[in-house]
């Protein structure tokens, strides 16, 4: 890795941050709009449905085949793509004139994102290998910023300029991420000395066979099935079992997503600073398992620690965000394990809200949506056995085959 002039550092911070933003306001400015949009044309049960699976399926897909564009285009130019397509899809929403030309929009909006969601690990590394946790901070908080915000002022806003006036905010929001991106991209180009190694089609053969990466698949799926899981049920879930009214759910599922901002500050750097992930996967683990018994046997007594507690497990998306750069040599080993874990822990999280959806429908009640939950959680224990290990996922490899990588 060469020596960068610090107006390209400091582009590279910007152009990551700004695309982070981009990233959840993305996922979290429609939901409270729904039924603002429903008053415009109408919004068929099904639509909402695939709407609410769109991000999880979309993230999986864009897994699989990142790692193929990146390899063909290179990763700055990789990632401007998919900002442009990102800024485009969010303007073409606030057009939408019915159900499924809102759904075709949404949809291109998250496969961007997906693209954006397996590189940014790997810009990170490649401009901040000295400072992996750090910016790993920065860009995680911003994105559990990005979380929050706009279900607080996605309404407000529409109330002031309707809800295409509130899609075209955050379209322009997402267009400010693109210009330091073409800086970036255009540098990259002219630049030989920034120039990495071609990705190897060996990369992913080797890295199915490593225990530390199926380990991430689950610190990694766990999180997202728990995120995707309260984002989808927990208002009406804690409307049922803990007689709270429509309002306070809606606040209680905003604290839920606040608790992604301490642990976004808090994690990358002590684990980089540390080494250790083994305390991090028993708060995270311990905590989520409290919260989901609390809401099964006394969920009125402490709502709100309940949902605090249930709120933790998210540490493990910052977790796997920072190990990705950490636990890897290479900008290819790099490429390959983020997009294929974000796939197949995104496909495993998409399933979750369904899960839940059905057990409800069946059962009428919560408690088999809530020990689905619990059990996912047990799940982690053995990937942080795995975890304890610190080696990178190249010297895992040779050591368990006794080939060099």
């Amino acid at each position: 890795m060469t020596r960068r002039s610090a107006g390209t550092i400091a582009l590279a911070a910007a152009a990551i941050v700004l695309l982070a933003l981009t990233l959840r306001i993305a996922v979290a400015s429609l939901s409270p709009l729904l039924t603002r949009i429903g008053e415009d044309f109408p919004l068929p049960a099904a639509v909402v449905g695939l709407i609410g699976m769109a991000p999880p399926v979309a993230f999986a897909l864009a897994g699989m085949v990142t790692p193929a564009i990146e390899r063909r285009l290179g990763l700055e130019r990789s990632v401007l793509i998919a900002a442009v397509t990102a800024a485009v899809m969010l303007g073409l929403r606030a057009a939408a004139v019915d159900a499924w030309s809102l759904l075709g929009a949404t949809a291109g909006v998250f496969a961007a994102v997906g693209v954006a969601n397996v590189l940014i690990p790997t810009v990170v590394k490649k401009y901040f290998p000295e400072r992996i946790g750090l910016m790993t901070t920065v860009y995680s908080t911003a994105m559990a910023v990005a979380t929050f915000t706009p279900p607080l002022v996605a309404v407000p806003l529409a109330d002031a300029v309707g809800w295409r006036g509130s899609f075209v905010t955050w379209a322009v929001v997402a267009l400010a991420a693109v210009a330091p991106w073409v800086a970036l991209s255009l540098r990259a180009r002219v630049s030989r000395r920034d120039a990495v190694d071609e990705p190897r089609a060996a990369v992913l053969s080797r890295i199915v066979r490593v225990p530390q990466t199926w380990a991430l698949v689950i610190t990694f799926g766990v999180n997202s099935s728990v995120a995707y899981a309260m984002f989808a049920w927990m208002p009406p879930l804690l409307i049922d079992v803990a007689g709270v009214d429509a309002a306070e759910a809606g606040g209680l599922l905003a604290l839920f997503s606040f608790m992604g901002l301490p642990v976004s500050l808090l994690v990358p750097m002590l684990v980089a600073r540390l080494g250790r992930t083994t305390p991090f996967y028993v708060v995270a683990v311990a905590g989520g398992l409290t919260g989901v018994i609390g809401l099964l046997v006394a969920p009125a007594a402490a709502t709100v620690l309940w949902v605090v507690l249930i709120g933790i497990p998210p540490l493990m998306f910052p977790l796997a965000l920072v190990l990705f750069g950490l636990r890897t040599r290479s900008h290819e080993t790099t490429v390959a394990l983020s997009g294929f874990v974000q796939s197949v822990g995104y496909g495993f999280a998409a399933l979750m809200p369904l899960a839940i959806g059905v057990t409800h429908e069946l059962t009428g009640g919560w408690t088999a949506g809530l020990a689905l939950i619990g059990v996912a959680l047990l799940l982690v224990v053995p990937a942080a056995i795995i975890m304890v290990r610190r080696e990178s996922v190249e010297e895992a490899w040779e050591r368990r085959t006794g080939r060099a990588w």
